[in-house]
């Protein structure tokens, strides 16, 4: 990670030195000597920081690297207090937004400039004395690197040699799976497949393709076959050769004796020849790069013979597969099973009873990680089985993670995926480690506090949102990070992080300075802290947390946070560039906030701040102002003045109803809104004058917009600005009340990207501008009291997956044609007084999954034809009539025949206020509740 920290100083900030350093009379050959000496730096913390990270290198070196980092840093501190210095000059004779790209056009006094002079002088002769030991220290790489490779597999047996001669009994849990990925290699169509097996490290991925590769019936449906072990380092030549002798072998032929001489092409064509006329199975085990596939795939024939090659890997992006079968983790029942029969062998697989609880938390602790299970239970299975001394190991477990090699197992397998990432991406993952255990991250908050940080490169085409959300892909293909909540439309919306890949993410950052996590165990301000997380009501005082070296906080979890603690974050700490208090309780920002020039990311979700200091305005640099569901209903005109703001977000809710989507209310924004032509997202502000939203028309570069209480006359003007915004993906349009008509009858041509619609109000008229949304994903109508039928319209649509409609239609019937919405995936009808009959044709809806019904008195029957939707998994109703529920339940239903195919029925039942109760079908519980 020094690398990175250079990485991020050169591409962020030297460029502007060098740029503008013509201008600092007499330090000019200075600068370019600085620019000279970190390109030569940077060339060997490339190759050292693979080895520190890999453990491959002495002492000597690792204080080397330590010595590079702390510099980089000391570099970007001393450009950034400059920055700072000639800013405050600049607001001292001008207001200057702009002044960053004009920062040394100014009249500098002599004492400023030889106090630079002196600084840069300084760190070149740093950076000389650090080049001169880096090159000496380089002298010894590849002996070291000799030596390391030597010793490297007396210290440490990789594990995943011992899943390929674990035995039948000792295996749990993986029998569903077998047979599924049985069924897709012998049975299917005759071309060839490719079948990819994707999962975290050490969660099973070989040792169930193993017991797959070894069934009898595979063994007897296949020709020939081979298991082929790829890894991270290959060769290539070698591992063709071993292909064609499991090949020969497998058909008991005897091995050309020439095969050891052919070369690497020659090895290609003798395979692609040998395999033409067989039905074969390959399995290539731990594939790490697409570049492995795409050459290894010219050497198997597409023989339409019903051949299939199966991959396991740590990414799905390695091969273009037919089938993705994406090995979840254990079940909590199967991890127990497999704790137990590894621990308590000597017992029959049965945990004594005063051990169960400890036990268990244990195995919740491995989230059913095989690999940690085993390794874990292993070594308890040495211990005493008595409360004491298991109590004593489940407090320090994430001591003995890091500490015993017992268990270094499980952070060697877990890190050989971070290892393999590029640097930006290594930064990303490590972020992670800001965010408690078991933390569901927010994926927009995690992407923008990546920009403020500055670990997302500009590429040119796309915005950095587009960049950053290629980075969480990447971590999610690698098996990296888990998916939590996908929305309507399949856009993740929420992430986490495996428990066992914190362990390995907290002790990586331990060792490299990239941040201090404070939490009431382990309250260590004993250090400089770059990044700070405070966690969980520490005990030692908050003032003692930071530095001026401090660059970013973010607060989670706390009871109470002093305001002293707020003074000295906002008046001493001026370099401060990212400020996440969401949920904190505080509910006052000092005016001292708008001294934070470097300031990028400020978060005051949640909390109970009612006012923003006009200091706000002097933010220049902020990117990211979220004021998402605090006190704050208007903004100050200083506002206008922050010219690189790309987000900002801002609504309420009534608190003592917080759940009430009627209760939300946007956010009153001053006259000067259209200066902010860097705003990407903006939501949720009231239309309070026609001005205002004459100056949306400003922000060409909006991708969400979400506005509230427009009034009738208002539409027009709304229609001619939002025509303007060619890169609008989200429109949500709010009446300023129930019986406001939306007038949106004027827009010939609409956003051609737009993804997501929402209209919240009445509609006269249809807005003939709707079928023409060819990208449209997902549209949401609420009150808009529609005579005529919207599915009519709606159908054609031919990306759409969601549709809502909350009192959006007045008639009494709605019928789903044969071959409508053929990639709907999320129905939801509520609120539809008049509907007492829903019909839906045979090939209609063909992707849908999920169908929500509520608060349809006059519907009393089941919906017509409901059995023609094959791909149904949920199907929910909510607060309907008992006549209409009775009719689906079990064996006194006779609806319950039309249902019966779906996986998940579920009946909502409102008990007070906003709150309601779940019912499954056939739940006594729900009868009780009907009869009552």
């Amino acid at each position: 990670m020094a690398e990175s920290a250079f990485s991020l100083v050169i591409y962020n900030l030297v460029p502007l030195l060098a740029q503008e350093a013509k201008l600092l009379k007499g330090i000019h050959e200075e600068v370019k000597s600085i620019i000279r000496e970190m390109d030569m730096i940077q060339s060997f913390l490339k190759d050292a920081d693979k080895r520190a990270e890999k453990d491959h290198m002495d002492n000597v070196a690792k204080t080397w690297v330590k010595q590079v980092r702390e510099e980089a840093y000391h570099i970007e501190d001393v450009i950034d207090e400059y920055i700072l210095h000639f800013a405050k000059q600049a607001h001292g004779q001008r207001q200057c937004f702009y002044f960053l790209h004009k920062v040394f056009h100014i009249i500098i006094n002599l004492k400023a400039r030889h106090v630079i002079a002196s600084e840069i002088q300084g760190i070149n002769r740093i950076l000389e004395n650090i080049k001169k030991s880096g090159e000496r220290y380089g002298s010894n790489v590849i002996e070291q690197r000799r030596s390391n490779s030597d010793s490297i597999s007396d210290t440490w047996h990789d594990p995943r040699i011992a899943s390929l001669l674990i035995e039948e009994a000792e295996v749990v849990g993986i029998e569903s799976h077998r047979e599924k990925l049985i069924n897709w290699l012998v049975e299917g169509p005759s071309n060839r497949m490719v079948i990819s097996t994707v999962g975290i490290g050490g969660l099973g991925k070989t040792t169930l393709v193993k017991k797959v590769y070894e069934n009898d019936k595979v063994i007897a449906h296949f020709n020939c076959r081979a298991w082929i072990t790829v890894s991270q380092s290959y060769k290539m030549k070698e591992l063709l050769r071993n292909m064609i002798k499991q090949l020969y072998k497998a058909k008991e032929q005897s091995i050309p004796v020439e095969i050891d001489t052919m070369e690497q092409t020659t090895l290609m064509e003798q395979i692609r020849l040998y395999l033409h006329e067989h039905r074969y199975v390959v399995v290539f085990d731990d594939v790490w790069k697409k570049e492995f596939w795409d050459y290894i795939e010219l050497a198997l024939p597409k023989n339409e013979k019903g051949s299939r090659i199966l991959i396991t890997s740590r990414n799905e992006d390695v091969a273009p597969s037919n089938y993705l079968y994406k090995l979840p983790i254990l079940p909590l029942e199967n991890a127990w099973e497999l704790f137990c029969k590894k621990v308590f062998q000597h017992e029959g697989g049965l945990c004594p009873p005063e051990l169960v609880k400890l036990s268990r938390a244990v195995v919740e602790r491995c989230e059913g990680l095989p690999l940690a299970i085993v390794a874990i239970g292993g070594l308890l299975s040495t211990k005493d089985k008595v409360i004491d001394e298991w109590l004593k190991f489940h407090n320090s477990l994430s001591s003995e993670l890091k500490s015993n090699p017992n268990l270094q197992d499980i952070s060697k397998i877990l890190s050989l995926s971070y290892h393999d990432l590029s640097y930006n991406l290594k930064a990303c993952l490590l972020y992670f480690g800001m965010f408690p255990e078991d933390y569901y991250i927010n994926c927009a908050r995690l992407i923008r506090l990546w920009i403020a940080e500055g670990f997302v490169k500009e590429m040119q085409g796309i915005t950095l949102e587009e960049v950053a959300q290629g980075y969480l892909n990447q971590l999610i293909h690698r098996s990296l990070v888990q998916v939590d909540v996908v929305d309507s439309i399949g856009r993740t919306r929420s992430c986490r992080i495996h428990d066992m890949m914190l362990e390995v993410i907290l002790s990586r950052s331990e060792e490299l300075g990239f941040h201090l996590v404070s939490m009431q165990n382990y309250p260590n301000f004993n250090r400089i802290a770059r990044r700070l997380s405070i966690q969980n009501n520490v005990k030692t005082p908050l003032q003692s947390a930071t530095s001026s070296q401090t660059r970013s906080i973010l607060i989670l979890g706390l009871d109470e946070v002093p305001n002293s603690f707020l003074m000295t974050c906002f008046a001493n700490y001026k370099l401060m560039k990212v400020m996440d208090f969401e949920g904190a309780p505080i509910d006052c920002i000092p005016k001292e906030v708008g001294s934070l020039f470097h300031l990028r990311y400020l978060s005051l979700k949640d909390t109970k701040v009612q006012i923003l200091p006009k200091s706000i305005g002097k933010l220049y640099n902020l990117e990211t102002l979220n004021l998402k569901n605090s006190l704050v209903y208007e903004l100050p005109a200083e506002i206008s003045g922050l010219r690189k703001l790309r987000y900002l977000a801002a609504y309420n809710f009534n608190r003592d109803n917080k759940y009430n989507i009627n209760s939300c209310r946007g956010i009153k924004i001053p006259n000067g809104i259209g200066h902010l032509e860097s705003l990407q997202k903006l939501f949720k502000i009231e239309a309070t004058s026609a001005t205002l939203i004459t100056e949306l028309g400003s922000l060409a570069q909006l991708r969400k917009l979400c506005i509230s209480k427009l009034k009738k006359e208002n539409g027009l003007d709304l229609c001619t600005v939002i025509q303007k915004m060619s890169h609008l993906r989200s429109l949500q349009i709010k009446a300023t009340s129930e019986e406001e008509v939306l007038s949106l009858q004027s827009m010939p041509s609409p956003p051609p990207l737009l993804q997501s619609l929402g209209l919240h109000g009445r509609l006269e008229k249809w807005p003939e501008w709707i079928p023409k949304l060819k990208s449209i994903a997902s549209i949401s109508l609420k009150r808009s009291k529609l005579m005529e039928d919207p599915l009519k319209v709606l159908q054609s649509l031919p990306n759409l997956m969601s549709l809502r409609l909350h009192d959006g239609y007045r008639g009494d019937q709605l019928h789903i044609k044969g071959g409508d919405f053929q990639k709907l995936k999320n129905l939801e009808l509520r609120n539809l007084g008049g509907l007492n009959r829903l019909i839906i044709d045979e090939g209609a809806m063909p992707l849908l999954e999920k169908l929500q019904i509520g608060e349809c008195p006059q519907l009393k029957e089941v919906p017509s034809g409901i059995h023609h939707l094959k791909s149904l998994k949920f199907l929910e109703f909510n607060d309907m009539p008992i006549e209409f529920v009775l009719s689906l339940q079990p064996n006194e239903g006779p609806d319950f025949g039309k249902v019966k195919h779906i996986p998940f029925v579920t009946f909502w039942y409102r008990t007070h206020g906003i709150y309601f109760k779940s019912y499954k079908l056939g739940d006594l519980e729900l009868l009780k509740h009907l009869r009552s």
